[in-house]
């Protein structure tokens, strides 16, 4: 009778055990069991901004990223941070674009040429040649209220730039002859990235654009496939094209500034406190970029020199003769399907005329 009452009793306490521990496991909130598959403005989560990009930590752009993510640790709330994803590793532009047209908190960067494909033709005039004749202009342009419209144009497309004072560098010119003015281009075929802008643009100052992947650029230089390459020179330098390509023209073609860019969806979601905080950090770190350029650059044309590259300086005159090579380049508006009169527009809005 005693072995029954025993079992009896034991059976009541695991059955009253279980009951309390069905009682404290609180059941799950919808949508909590994948935590990150929903936005993280809308679970209340801590917000992180993914940054995804194609440079590497160790060059300029990669330290002022960090710098961001440090500002918006240091002056915000708590409720937003900032993760870096560098070598590619979000993936490509376009997928991260993507991505950020439905609404996922993302941002990489990009550029005028980039947001002509876009859809806001305008744009793409940032990447034509001697555009600005300092970078005083450039980040005049920025201020401007040209710029501010095709931002808004840019928004209506679901894109929204975050900030645009971030220095990418001076594009200039390396190749494997010399090359002291424009008339020396007649006949070198230079490497450029595949899009209609930079191919019409080197096309007009007298050289033959090749649309070629950045990869493949070497090669086609040790072959004699192409004659010669343009970058600025923290992508010349650490592609090695000093090796085969003994010639530099520091002719700065095209003052490339960046933006960094993010969905509308996204940063409509997010507080108002929280997109102040991600625009004035934003800003603040691009200035510590572009000191971080400054540096770099002429690091890099003292390592140009000391492995036996050729740098050639570019005086007023010479400037003024490549720019003047370049102007058929505008004629060409209604092929990219621009504004009439827009570069005596975007030279106006500059602070130029």
């Amino acid at each position: 009778m005693k072995k029954v009452l025993s079992i009896v009793v034991a059976t009541m306490l695991a059955l009253s055990v279980a009951a309390c521990g069905a009682k404290e496991e609180a059941p799950e909130t919808p949508g909590t069991e994948n935590p990150g598959t929903e936005t993280p403005v809308d679970s209340g989560d801590v917000v992180e901004v993914q940054i995804g990009f194609e440079n590497s930590m160790s060059e300029p752009i990669g330290q002022a990223l960090q710098k961001w993510a440090d500002l918006v640790e240091e002056q915000g709330d708590g409720s937003m941070k900032i993760v870096l994803y560098p070598d590619s590793q979000l993936g490509s532009k376009n997928e991260l674009i993507d991505s950020m047209l439905l609404g996922e908190p993302v941002m990489t960067l990009a550029d005028g040429a980039f947001y002509a494909d876009y859809g806001v033709k305008d744009f793409g005039i940032l990447f034509g040649p001697f555009l600005f004749d300092n970078w005083e202009q450039a980040w005049t342009l920025t201020e401007s209220d040209w710029y501010k419209g095709q931002s808004d144009l840019l928004e209506e497309k679901g894109l929204k730039i975050i900030t645009s004072n971030w220095k990418y560098g001076d594009r200039h010119t390396m190749t494997t002859t010399p090359v002291k003015g424009p008339e020396d281009l007649k006949g070198l075929k230079v490497r450029v990235p595949s899009n209609q802008i930079q191919t019409e643009g080197f096309n007009a100052m007298g050289a033959t654009a090749v649309g070629l992947p950045l990869g493949d650029t070497y090669e086609a230089l040790t072959t004699g496939t192409i004659t010669g390459v343009e970058n600025p020179l923290a992508t010349l330098y650490g592609r090695k094209f000093q090796e085969v390509a003994k010639y530099l023209i520091l002719d700065a073609h095209v003052k490339n500034f960046t933006t960094w860019v993010t969905g509308t969806m996204f940063f409509d979601g997010l507080s108002a406190e929280q997109q102040e905080l991600l625009v004035s950090t934003g800003k603040e770190a691009g200035f510590y970029n572009n000191g971080l350029v400054d540096e770099a650059e002429a690091d890099y044309l003292q390592k140009f020199k000391d492995e036996g590259v050729t740098v050639t300086e570019v005086d007023d005159a010479t400037q003024a003769a490549f720019k003047q090579s370049a102007m058929s380049f505008y004629d060409l508006g209604s092929t990219f399907g621009w504004s009439d009169g827009l570069y005596e527009t975007v030279r106006k809005a500059m602070g130029a005329e």
